[in-house]
């Protein structure tokens, strides 16, 4: 939803009903994950996309007839439907599509309320039914200490709620299944949680032209990110002026002061062993996702000895990207930019960063990884 933000509330504001189709399931190859929406307004316009483009004309005919109706739908699309040539995906995996209107303004003042919390960084999950022994498009809202809605039963609210916040916590989304009254390991019915958790950070250390070339590629990936340096005349807004925030102080004293998380992701671009080694020590004490290190093979050597002196153990140093990026033949700083951005992908998601001309099978879900939120 993040990305409709800006056409939802304009939407919102001019009282303009409109269907919101999501992806909810993704089976084989899929260009677009769980939670990928698409709206559609009762005079036509549309923002976003659930397929890239494979399925979007039939998305739009379906949610025209819900705008209609004002009854929910689940579509399965795919190359195992008969319409597979017509409006299948020709990437050739399945997904299925919840449409649901917001033609009441009730149901649009609920929406607005969750996209205002999403536009100030505070958690929050959506939880819809979608199908089985409950009101489909019935729907509750999950904050950290707060629920709004109902899915219609008193033991689904509950059970619901605790998965929802589980969720929140991993930043993950996705389809879960309950009896009807909330009972575990059932299937009566499908729930779809959306999770919008604040965006995952990107620490970027060492104040130099490849920092800033890497601070615009975080914030492009949808990262937090805060440039630190311990040099004043370096550490400015000037420089930097796509950072969420720009530090001066000693790289280690600020790691060890800031939240990190599992999906936190660090890269030490300082070349500086005063630097480095204290900063790494302290890096690789967190549970961040991924801790890349710029520096020649000479330099990563050198830099591995003083980290063992340190105290640092052989599973730890694993842990470090270094040197960092993958192998682009990248040159300037924005060419490094992309390589470090390549690999902090292939490394959430699990990819081999080999040319996808050279594999075989599924290009779309081949990962295994979890993203770092929605």
């Amino acid at each position: 939803m993040r990305e409709l933000l800006s056409e939802l509330g304009a939407w919102h504001a001019a009282g303009t009903a409109f269907a919101l189709a999501t992806v909810v399931s993704v089976r084989g190859s899929a260009p677009r994950a769980p939670g990928a929406m698409m709206a559609v307004t009762a005079d036509g316009a549309v923002a976003g996309s659930v397929s890239g483009g494979c399925v979007e004309g039939a998305v739009y005919e379906v949610a025209g007839e819900v705008l209609a109706t004002g009854s929910p739908q689940l579509q399965t699309y795919g190359i195992s439907d008969d319409e597979a040539f017509g409006v299948g995906l020709t990437c050739g995996g399945t997904i299925e599509v919840f449409v649901r209107s917001f033609a009441s303004a009730a149901d649009r003042d609920r929406l607005r309320e969750v996209a205002d919390s999403i536009g100030r960084g505070e958690p929050v999950a959506v939880a819809t039914v979608i199908s089985g022994e409950a009101e489909p498009g019935a729907c509750l809202v999950v904050r950290a200490r707060t629920t709004q809605g109902t899915l219609g039963d008193e033991g689904l609210d509950s059970a619901v709620t605790d998965d929802a916040r589980g969720l929140l916590a991993q930043g993950a989304t996705g389809a879960l299944r309950y009896g009807a009254h909330g009972e575990r390991r059932m299937q009566e019915v499908s729930v779809f949680v959306q999770t919008y958790a604040p965006p995952p950070r990107m620490l970027v250390f060492g104040a130099i032209d490849h920092a800033a070339a890497t601070a615009r590629m975080g914030s492009f990936l949808g990262y937090r990110v805060t440039v630190c340096d311990a040099r004043p005349a370096f550490a400015t807004r000037d420089r930097f002026p796509t950072a969420d925030e720009v530090i001066c102080a000693w790289p280690h004293t600020y790691l060890r002061a800031t939240d990190i998380d599992e999906r936190t992701v660090i890269c030490v671009l300082t070349h500086d062993p005063k630097f480095d080694v204290p900063l790494l020590v302290a890096a690789l004490r967190t549970p961040a996702a991924y801790i890349g290190v710029m520096g020649s093979r000479r330099t990563h050597l050198d830099r591995a000895a003083r980290l063992r002196e340190a105290g640092v153990d052989a599973a730890e140093l694993a842990r470090l990207a270094s040197p960092v990026g993958l192998d682009l033949g990248a040159r300037t700083p924005e060419e490094t930019a992309v390589s470090i951005a390549a690999e902090i992908i292939q490394h959430r998601w699990g990819g081999t960063g080999r040319p996808l001309g050279e594999l075989t099978g599924a290009i779309h879900g081949r990962a295994t990884g979890s993203p770092p939120g929605s």
